[in-house]
């Protein structure tokens, strides 16, 4: 254990910093729309008993490997087995990959958050006022550049005075707003039919698709395989409760995303008249249908507002934390000062994500397998890179140095109930379910396969 690495002042703050992490875009828009193209509550159903099993395994084991360690990724796993430090800089590569793009989106969200905060609402309404944005020059490039900077102040100031701050007032907050619109959405006329058919299960809709949707939201949703869960993990005390601690961002995570559904996809089946493929656009779902949903609604613009707000906080605590990642990543090989990191970072992101944001604009036409550059980048980290390091890591702790040692590691602060759980998970289950998501996402983005 590194004795001079910092830490989260208590287990409040350590699952609340997390749990922002893993709540992010993730949960708003694309849990919702992945419920409405997966059969509504019969998705909800298959995602829960995942999240509780599977995403509680793999969640367990990065931040029990950061908590034992006291390291970030490469360091944790070299610590523990000198010829897996490979698989330390495989999963370094992806929050550095996803951090830029993230971010292009990011500034997004901000651009729209101005939007409702000048009260020009109105303006988003329009079916072209995204794509005019996104196809700019230099106003995205503003935007993202914006976003990064807020987010590298943030990580500035350090685990304590930084991010634990930060998240235990921006997540209270997205939690309030979030239960307050979606009280509000149920309440509109024709509300009632989005209600039920994303809360009651359907069982004539499930399908193997249906699973392997519902386990790669996990990864999206709950940050798992980016080396972030491990970073938390090595500011997190020995005295704290592991177990608990990943019950509850679990419980706060796929609440948050609970409630998405509940704010979107009933407001959106009274837009549309009861059209449930409007909710399957993916992006388009959150900055051209949603702001319509908000045109169409009494006070509207402080719905949008409040919506965009929460929105932000979301993007911001993810981004906060994919930054952290790398920064704990280059503080631990390198040996930087954190404001020396911090500066590298920010001016990596901003050259990084300029060609992500002009992929939509001037750089359009260049495809990469078929793909926009951010969409490229995107298909790399989430649907190759991150199963490939969930795999590795799985097979690592079942197989190397065995379940024993993180068990031990839990055992530290508590009794681990879910021990058997987690033993046969993290040895033949979830490496099972992890291959089948890589291969099915691979054959999805070449066009063999449909989901």
């Amino acid at each position: 254990m590194n004795k001079e690495r910092s830490n989260f002042s208590n287990k409040l703050g350590f699952v609340l910093a997390a749990a922002g992490s893993a709540v992010g875009l993730g949960n708003i828009w694309r849990f919702p729309y992945l419920a409405a193209k997966y059969g509504g509550g019969i998705f909800l159903l298959v995602y829960v008993i995942l999240a509780i099993s599977f995403g509680f395994t793999i969640m367990l084991a990065e931040i029990a490997l950061g908590r034992k360690t006291g390291l970030s990724a490469i360091e944790a796993f070299q610590a523990l087995n000198k010829k897996y430090t490979w698989l330390g800089y495989l999963t370094s590569i992806v929050p550095i990959i996803i951090f830029p793009y993230y971010c292009v989106i990011g500034g997004w969200v901000l651009k729209y958050f101005s939007v409702y905060l000048t009260g020009q609402g109105n303006n988003a309404v329009s079916d072209t006022f995204f794509t005019e944005f996104i196809s700019k020059l230099g106003e995205p490039v503003l935007w993202l550049s914006i976003f990064i900077a807020v987010t590298a102040v943030i990580v500035l100031f350090g685990v304590e005075k930084g991010i634990e701050k930060v998240s235990r007032i921006m997540m209270p907050v997205l939690f309030i707003l979030s239960i307050a619109i979606a009280i509000y959405g149920i309440t509109i006329d024709g509300a009632m039919e989005g209600v039920v058919y994303y809360l009651k299960p359907d069982f004539s809709k499930f399908s193997p698709l249906t699973v392997l949707a519902a386990l790669g939201q996990l990864f999206y949703s709950m940050s798992l395989a980016m080396g972030i869960m491990i970073t938390y993990g090595s500011y997190m005390k020995k005295e704290d409760n592991l177990e608990s601690s990943v019950r509850q961002i679990e419980i706060f995570d796929t609440g948050i995303a609970f409630i998405a559904g509940l704010m979107i996809i009933p407001a959106v089946f009274s837009f549309s008249g009861g059209d449930e493929t409007i909710l399957t656009k993916g992006p388009e779902l959150m900055f051209i249908t949603l702001p319509k949903v908000f045109g169409n609604m009494k006070l509207g613009n402080v719905i949008g507002l409040l919506f965009f707000i929460l929105i932000l906080f979301a993007a911001l605590t993810s981004s906060i934390s994919l930054m952290e990642t790398i920064v704990s990543i280059l503080q631990d090989k390198l040996k930087w000062k954190r404001q020396t990191t911090c500066i590298v970072i920010l001016v990596f992101a901003i050259i990084v994500g300029i060609p992500s944001s002009l992929g939509f604009g001037i750089w359009s036409d260049i495809k990469l397998l078929g793909f926009s550059i951010l969409d490229f980048w995107d298909f790399i980290s989430n649907s190759v890179l991150m199963p490939i390091v969930a795999l590795f890591t799985c097979l690592f702790v079942g197989f190397v140095v065995k379940p024993s040692i993180l068990i031990e590691e839990v055992k530290i602060s508590s009794p681990f109930k879910s021990q058997n759980l987690f033993t046969i998970m993290i040895k033949y289950i979830a490496p099972i379910g992890i291959v089948l998501i890589l291969v099915s996402s691979i054959l999805n983005a070449i066009g063999w396969m449909q989901m």
